[in-house]
């Protein structure tokens, strides 16, 4: 089997036994790898009424075929299990150095299950694990963590994922951190490592497969770089990193601003020019990335460099809490990377609590200070609440479904899908984008399905996926399925959302690799695969298509703006969505019918029980 070590670590915390479990082609072939592989494994080993922060919660780290191949921007891995925020399926994915690592220590993922009676950290290197202690590394923040881990195995090639502060205090929304500041952010998986005592795991060493095709592999590789140096969305990205994307995003009316109530705000005030004007900037890239979408501020405080905003978390501080106070942004930002907490979730939840104190929900003796809009130290101030668990910080910290709930408001102002906070791209604007949100497996997402990249020139022709109307939502439903099988490959792969690869090169880089023959019309199937075992999970778990929906606040149409009066079509898109499918579409459920196209058949005998 090429691309592949054919085999996957598993940990079992509580008994302290590690081995190894083997992988067949086939499986691979099937899953492929990454939060695919991963959505498969967790599904056989799941009940429906699993505690996602029970020791029988399994987590999944797994990068792809392509990491550690001469492809660029592959140097990703998806971290998966029962999310402890939302109790569904939970799916974050991360870059940097540590994805390669984890695939160049001779294993295709780890699969950890049970608690340890104390903290302990995960040691691989070179086709050896080991358990190793790590009572002395517990309260150590995320970037002290990675520091001290790499000091104590002295290699300066160790690279490490871990848990700060808020994974240790079980934080519903708590992220996993890697390579300083890259942050596998969603879905709560770092509270899931701090229920296993599971503080880090060190990776290390060189063992790629051997790719099936070297000579083409290398020669694909070499064309896409010098196709991702010719694309003028890498550019972009290249001067100023995702958030360059600011000014864009508040023309067209996808920046949400004030907890997604407007759309106009001083978007120049916080943007990707902006950062570079007043900061010294550094780029910073994953391994075989030519773009460089990190951000490094040299010496933001005296002896002290930080990680820059991304889009989302610069959208999540600023617009959407009316905040146009840069330094209050980075110091949000910089205390959800140290401490180890998703900043959309964060984010959303602190301009929750803003829109509640003007409604006059939240007082000030709940808050402790006033609640304004646009008030940065306000803002820094609940996360550094949330983090410390401290007065209203500990109602923040479990995320905006619940905090509608245990205040008795009305559930359509609760800015999520299944629990999961919205990211900073405002559905009015993409029309396709409300079914991309609504069906996602792991919540509302703008990573699988970014239908706005779409809409924006990124057609993807031979799967017929053509930008239209952006505020049209005739006819969206299918191309939007489409689209969201086809990125929801990219978490399988591994393969950069940045990465203006056709599907073609895809295709060819990955048989190149594997020895396959996968086509296109093979490739999406696997797509189809992805997104249908994962929503066949959820639905174990009890969700069924009333879950497929979003929230009023996120729909109703605006005054303001490019987006004023336009109001999404979410029943019409989610039918045709369905039918694209084979959903049922009275229960939710994928028909045996779909199942056993995409070669699911032994989910459709555990779902539809022969009597």
């Amino acid at each position: 089997m090429k691309g592949y070590h054919g085999k996957l670590l598993e940990v079992d915390l509580t008994n302290r036994t590690l081995r190894d479990l083997s992988l067949s082609e086939a499986f691979c072939r099937k899953y492929i790898g990454g939060a695919m592989m991963a959505a498969a494994l967790v599904y056989d080993r799941v009940s429906a009424d699993i505690d996602p922060l029970s020791p029988e919660n399994p987590l999944v780290m797994a990068p792809g075929p392509l990491t550690g191949s001469p492809a660029p921007m592959v140097s990703r891995y998806a971290v998966c299990g029962i999310s402890p925020l939302t109790g569904i399926w939970g799916e974050a994915t991360s870059g940097g150095v540590f994805p390669i690592r984890l695939k160049g220590a001779g294993w295709d993922g780890i699969i950890i299950t049970g608690k340890a009676d104390s903290p302990v950290y995960l040691s691989l290197a070179d086709g050896k694990a080991e358990i190793r202690d790590a009572a002395a590394l517990w309260g150590k923040n995320s970037y002290e963590t990675q520091r001290l881990i790499k000091e104590e195995l002295q290699g300066n090639k160790v690279s490490v994922s871990c848990i700060g502060r808020a994974g240790e205090q079980l934080i519903k929304y708590a992220s996993v951190m890697n390579d300083e500041g890259r942050a596998a952010g969603r879905c709560g998986m770092g509270a899931l490592m701090g229920s296993k005592n599971l503080k880090a795991v060190a990776a290390s060493g060189n063992r790629r497969p051997e790719p099936a095709d070297k000579k083409e592999i290398n020669k694909l590789a070499k064309q896409a770089v010098k196709d991702i140096n010719g694309d003028m969305n890498a550019v972009l990205i290249r001067e100023y990193g995702t958030l360059g994307y600011m000014d864009i995003g508040m023309v067209l009316g996808d920046t949400p601003t004030k907890y997604f109530t407007k759309s106009v705000f001083p978007s120049n005030e916080v943007s990707g020019q902006t950062l570079r004007q007043k900061y010294a900037v550094n780029n910073y890239a994953c391994r075989g990335c030519p773009i460089g979408c990190g951000r490094e501020l040299k010496n933001y405080k005296p002896d002290l460099d930080v990680d820059g905003p991304e889009y989302e978390t610069a959208a999540a501080f600023g617009p959407l809490c009316m905040n146009n106070d840069l330094d209050s942004i980075i110091e949000a930002n910089h205390l959800c990377n140290v401490h180890g907490i998703d900043t959309i979730s964060t984010g959303v939840s602190v301009a929750y609590a803003m829109y509640l104190f003007e409604k006059g929900v939240v007082t000030r003796d709940q808050v402790g200070f006033e609640l304004n809009w646009g008030d940065g130290k306000a803002v820094v101030k609940l996360v550094e609440m949330i983090i410390n668990q401290e007065g209203i910080g500990v109602l923040l910290s479990k995320g905006v479904r619940a905090m509608a709930e245990e205040l008795g408001r009305d559930k359509e102002e609760a800015a999520h899908t299944k629990g999961l906070e919205m990211p900073m791209h405002d559905v009015r604007a993409f029309h396709g984008q409300v079914v991309s949100h609504a069906t996602s497996p792991r919540g509302a997402c703008h990573c699988k399905g970014e239908y706005f990249g779409v809409e924006l020139g990124g057609a993807v022709e031979e799967y017929n996926i053509l930008p239209g109307d952006r505020l049209s939502s005739q006819g969206k439903g299918e191309s939007a399925a489409k689209f969201q099988s086809y990125k929801d490959l990219f978490n399988s792969l591994t393969l950069c959302n940045f990465a203006p690869l056709k599907v073609p090169q895809i295709c060819g880089l990955l048989n190149a690799q594997t020895g396959w023959n996968l086509g296109p019309e093979e490739l999406l199937e696997a797509g189809n695969r992805s997104i249908t075992i994962k929503h066949a999970l959820n639905n174990k778990l009890g969700l069924s298509r009333e879950q497929d929906t979003m929230p009023k606040i996120c729909l109703d149409a605006l005054d303001e703006g490019t987006t004023a009066g336009v109001e999404p079509d979410m029943d019409m898109m989610l039918k045709e969505y369905y039918q694209y499918r084979k959903w049922d579409w009275e229960s939710g459920k994928p028909t045996p019918e779909a199942l056993s196209e995409l070669g699911l058949d032994h989910i459709a005998e555990e779902m539809y029980p022969r009597t």
